[in-house]
Order: structure tokens, then sequence, then C-alpha cells
């Protein structure tokens, strides 16, 4: 085991922060400090824990652009967007969670029985395990970790070695706002310290966003323990193009979800399939929109497209798109349409005369790349959508509403849009099926995934 590691910022290719990892001793110190706070921490009332959550999510505003810039030099993606995670989507969540908190979690009653006092209480687990990732930082760990501690569980976040940043921020946060000393910790570790800890018998449940193969490891990791796991897992997220779509809008809305964090969203558009008859205009103007994007260096406002993660993330893409393109594929981005950067840079890329054949069509890629189909009605459509080993988002675009729900019943995926693509509605529930992972976030019902049920069954004393 190496003693740290480093933060390589995808811009500039330079060492922007380094890290020990935690020893052996500091993590189960951690994780009995964990559990010894949980116990007192569970009986504060919700309001106060409420207060306290609240100021974490004001420190978070108050910071915004300080870390914002931190996320840019840690993942690249820029810098005109950054601060908006936190400003937008981390702090629309995490306040949803808080107010819904008290419904959520109140207790359950039953039809009234003479002589009995009958009622179902939301109980802690204890410690909850949060394992995020790079590419939205704070709003892939904000969906567990404030409804975990608003539950009255104790929190241990490992947080990607890319932005591991972020796990500092989240401690100065909690600190600032006054949560006891123990609540909230995190934890620089490495691979096989993951997964011993996920093995800890002081861990009572794990979120985990990431691939799918994480997601395996994460299962038979817990595989000897009756502890579950919240596992989400990415997509390859279609859209169905109608041809009484609103063009405009359709096309702003999806080149925003293919291309947007350089294709490195999990809920992003990966796939297209536009009706015959209108095909060839969508193309058109899809390509022309993709083409003002301004490729280059993140911490420059005007910029649009940053560069990926890692040099890695970019040459697998470039691997599927140059495959997709020797089976027939037609790429319509070209080159001298970008600047010519070096890696991890990678201009967007536009495929036509793709089938499900390919894996452009098939597999994730998580990088700035579509493939447009034409499809000849709709349930072709519905075949092509389905027809994937992932589950997350689907889109429609169409001015119809009774259609929009007719097909939306007969997509296998979490969320269903209409007129909208790669959001995540707190009021909703965050979840997907097949490969996508199971479980599920955000809404009142995130709170099930974080307590247990029990039961009280009181017999009263006889008048």
């Amino acid at each position: 085991m190496t003693s740290g590691f480093q933060i390589i910022s995808p811009g500039s290719a330079e060492v922007f922060a380094e890290r020990s990892y935690h020893n052996e001793q500091q993590i189960t110190k951690a994780l009995e400090s964990a559990e010894q706070v949980q116990k007192d921490w569970r009986n504060t009332s919700l309001a106060e824990r409420a207060t306290i959550c609240e100021e974490v999510v004001n420190y978070f505003i108050k910071n915004a652009e300080t870390w914002g810039e931190e996320i840019t030099m840690m993942m690249g993606r820029p810098i005109r967007y950054t601060p908006n995670e936190i400003k937008s989507g981390f702090a629309e969540r995490a306040s949803y969670m808080i107010k819904v908190a008290e419904e959520a979690l109140s207790d359950i009653p039953t039809s009234e029985q003479n002589g009995f006092k009958r009622f179902i209480r939301h109980e802690p687990l204890g410690t909850i395990l949060v394992l995020a990732p790079w590419n939205y930082p704070y709003l892939t760990s904000v969906n567990a970790i404030i409804p975990a501690i608003m539950a009255g569980n104790s929190v241990v976040l490992k947080m990607s070695e890319q932005t591991a940043l972020c796990a500092e921020r989240y401690a100065e946060a909690f600190e600032a706002a006054g949560l006891p000393t123990g609540v909230f910790q995190y934890l620089h570790i490495d691979h096989d310290q993951v997964a011993n800890l996920i093995k800890h018998s002081l861990i009572d449940y794990v979120s985990f966003t990431g691939s799918v193969e994480g997601g395996k490891s994460i299962q038979q990791a817990i595989s000897d323990r009756f502890v579950s796991a919240g596992l989400e897992l990415g997509g390859k997220d279609p859209a169905y193009v109608c041809k009484d779509a609103n063009f405009q809008m359709t096309i702003e809305n999806l080149v925003d979800g293919t291309f947007f964090n350089s294709g490195q969203s999990c809920c992003g558009i990966e796939r297209i399939y536009v009706h015959q008859s209108v095909f060839d205009q969508f193309v058109t103007e899809f390509v022309k929109l993709t083409k003002t994007y301004q490729l280059g260096d993140p911490t420059d406002p005007t910029i649009t497209l940053g560069p990926m993660v890692r040099n890695s993330n970019a040459e697998r893409v470039l691997e599927q798109i140059d495959k997709a393109i020797v089976q027939g594929a037609e790429a319509l981005i070209k080159r001298e349409d970008f600047p010519t950067l070096e890696l991890p840079y990678l201009a967007p890329q536009v495929l036509i005369n793709v089938d499900h054949r390919m894996d452009i069509m098939k597999e994730e890629s998580f990088g700035p790349v579509v493939g447009i189909m034409s499809v000849k009605d709709d349930q072709e459509a519905i075949e092509l959508m389905n027809n994937s080993q992932y589950g997350l988002t689907a889109s429609i675009w169409t001015e119809d509403v009774d259609k929009a729900m007719a097909i939306g019943g007969q997509i296998n995926t979490g969320t269903w849009f209409m007129n909208r693509c790669d959001y995540l509605d707190p009021e909703l529930a965050w979840t997907g099926v097949k490969n996508s992972g199971r479980g599920c976030t955000l809404s009142s019902l995130g709170y099930n995934a974080l307590t247990r049920p029990k039961s009280f069954h009181l017999k009263l004393p006889q008048q």
C-alpha cells in the first residue's frame, strides 16, 4: 500500500493537491467514534437535526464560488458551471430532504384497536458508509449524506480520490454548523481499505455511486452480512424524438444533455432515436448546435466543454468511436471543427448510421459522444430503448402527453421524462433498474433505506 495519493488536474496535468491515506488505527477509531456518538445523535430532536443541516446548506452556498473552482481544478468541468453544482443542485436536494424529513420519519399509525396502542417507527440504522464518485461529487453524495444524518445515523464518507477535497469541505461545513464530533467523518483510503471497510461489522449500510463492476464487488463484500447497499450504477440513457416534437427546445436540451460535463453524467443522453420523418432535420440542427461549443481550458469562463477526467477515459471513448466507424457509422464532427488538443481534451462527436451491433449504442460511453438512429414508429423506438442492460432514465420529446404516458409505461427505466432530461427532481424517487442498480434516494421514499421499521405493540392497562 502506498502512503498517499495525488490529485492531478485534468486541465493542466499538474498536481493540484496531495493527501495521505488514513491508517488502520485511524479507520478503527473513526468507526468506533461513529458508533458511539450515533447513540446520542439518534435521540436528538428532528428540529435540532434540521437546524444543523440547514446551516450546512447555507455554508455550502456561501462557499460555492471557491468550492466550485476546486471542482474545476480536480475533475475538469468548466468553471462557468461548477459553482451551480452547489448553489442549485446541492442546495435544492438537501433543502428538500430536510423539509420532507418530518413527514417521512413520522410514526406510522395503524387502525385503532380497543385496549392497544400500535404504530411503526422509523429507526436509524447506525453508521452509513457513503462511497461517492468524482463526476458530480456533491450532487451524488448529498443524496445520502443529508438524509442519513437527518434520520439519526452517523456517516462515514469515502470520496473518489479525484475529488477528495470535497470530503474535507463537508467536514468543514458540518463543524461550522455545530454537528457533534463523530456524526460525520471522512476517510482517505485506498481500494483494499475500502473493500475491508465495506465488510466491517460497524458499517450498517453502504451507499455507492459508480460502475456496474463496483456494484457487484460491493454486493459480494456484504454477502455474508445482513446489511444492505444502495447501488446507483450509471446508464446508457435513451431519448426518443417524435415527429411532433418542439424542435428548437428539443435540440437545445438534448445537445446539453449529451455534452454537459463532457458527457460524464450517469443520466446524460447517450443514444437518440428520431422519427424518420424529421431525422435529417434533427441531425442537421443537432450538429450545428454542437459545433458552437467551446473546447478548452476549464478555468476560462468562456469555455463550455472541458477535458475528460483522465486520459484513459478519453481513450476508451475514442476506441468506441473508432470501432463504430469501422462497423459502418459516420462521424459528423470533423477534426477541424474543434481545436486540436492533447488528451484528456476530447472534442464532441455525433454518429449516424449506427445500430445495436455497435458498442456505442449498447455500452456506457461516459464521454462527449452520441449515436443517433432513425426509427419508423413508436414501437420500434420502444424496442430499441429497452434493448439495453441499463435502465436509469429515458426521455420522450413530443407534444402529446397521452402518448408520453402510454409509452412511458412500456419503458424499463427508473425515471421517465417528457421534454426534459439529465435532471434529478428531489421530490421524485431516484432509482434504476437492470444494471443501473437498485435502491432509492431522494423523495420521501429515500428515507426508507436509511431506516428500519420497528413495530410498537402495547397492550394498555385495564381501566
